[in-house]
């Protein structure tokens, strides 16, 4: 939580914005919890690099001019955009969309953040069930079984992997003061908190647990732009127990609405039994819309949202509801005319 210096007020004295964070120096990309793929994804991204410098040395100067900002964000050269995907969440040189080659790749119907291990796990999939598919053809009996068997379970994990990965388009309603799910999954969880320091005043929690069959990317629940983010690192308790709330590795994004009473809210990423990886790309500063991309979380997990409790809130879910990130609403406050 914030410092007393950077406390935020109370609700009832919020007249102005908040002022923005500092990054969490714990975040130094955009998956804290590290993990073997990113490292390969790294490893690959020098020999791409010392590959370009080699033999498309017109290429990389093209997009040297084109790029913008003030600083390298990045602990390496920084050629193309490709070397951004991981520090996105630290400022700095950036292209614009008409610049950038490889834009393209935020419209695949895969999480783009996600498409290394899809690419990794399908592939191993695959030619696993290739491999056992050609040995039934030269089996007979119980070997051939065996075989067929083995290919048809290989290719099944290969679809489910394919379909954790998912990103389908989503459109949330334009109407003023809903707050949709920052999540798809089921509601486990509905309560009140009596006092929440960002929030400046009591606060309702609502939980969402996303089992390994949901869609994993985590969504602005409101339009409005990012005020801090708060990592800390935990365990990894199945996600459907109440403690993995407080005990499991978290990244908390601060969000604050556009215009007064500027509410606060939080997304709250936490991680599972299976899912050991929290990304989040966004950063203090951050414009979002509602339903916009802020991150995902690798395999089943657990997503949180706390929101100011307010005369005019009306909780529109029950326990046991089924929701979609972006366009499920979870709750709406009156707007007054």
């Amino acid at each position: 939580m914030p410092s007393p210096s950077n406390r935020p007020a109370s609700r009832a004295d919020r007249t102005t914005p908040r002022e923005l964070w500092t990054m969490d120096a714990q975040l130094k990309d955009i998956q804290p919890g590290s993990g073997i793929v990113i490292h390969l994804e790294k490893a690959w991204g020098g020999v791409r690099r010392c590959w370009l410098k080699t033999f498309r040395r017109g290429y990389v100067a093209r997009m040297a001019a084109s790029r913008k900002g003030d600083f390298n964000p990045c602990p390496h050269e920084v050629l193309d955009p490709r070397d951004l995907k991981f520090y996105r969440n630290q400022g700095g040189w950036y292209w614009d969309l008409k610049d950038d080659p490889f834009a393209w790749r935020d419209r695949l119907p895969f999480a783009r953040v996600g498409l290394a291990e899809l690419f990794l796990m399908c592939g191993s999939t695959t030619a696993a069930a290739l491999g056992f598919a050609w040995w039934a053809n030269q089996s007979t009996g119980a070997a051939k079984v065996v075989a067929i068997l083995l290919a048809v379970t290989c290719a099944v994990i290969c679809g489910l992997i394919a379909w954790f990965f998912r990103n389908p388009r989503r459109i949330s309603l334009p109407d003023p003061g809903l707050v949709v799910s920052p999540a798809d999954g089921k509601i486990v969880e509905i309560e009140d908190i009596a006092f929440d320091d960002y929030i400046g005043g009591p606060a309702k929690k609502i939980g969402i647990f996303l089992s390994i069959f949901n869609v994993h990317i985590n969504r602005a629940p409101v339009a409005g732009r990012v005020v801090g983010l708060r990592y800390r690192p935990g365990k990894y308790l199945n996600a459907l127990r109440p403690e993995s709330a407080r005990e499991n590795e978290q990244l908390a994004i601060m969000l604050e609405e556009h215009q007064a009473p500027f509410r606060g809210m939080i997304v709250r990423q936490i991680t599972g039994a299976i899912a050991r990886r929290i990304v989040c790309w966004s950063k203090p500063g951050d414009e979002l819309g509602r339903g916009e991309q802020i991150g995902m979380i690798k395999l089943g997990s657990r997503t949180e949202l706390v929101l100011p409790v307010e005369e005019c809130l009306e909780i529109r879910v029950r326990l046991g509801d089924n929701v979609k990130a972006g366009t499920s609403v979870l709750a709406s406050y009156a707007v007054h005319k």
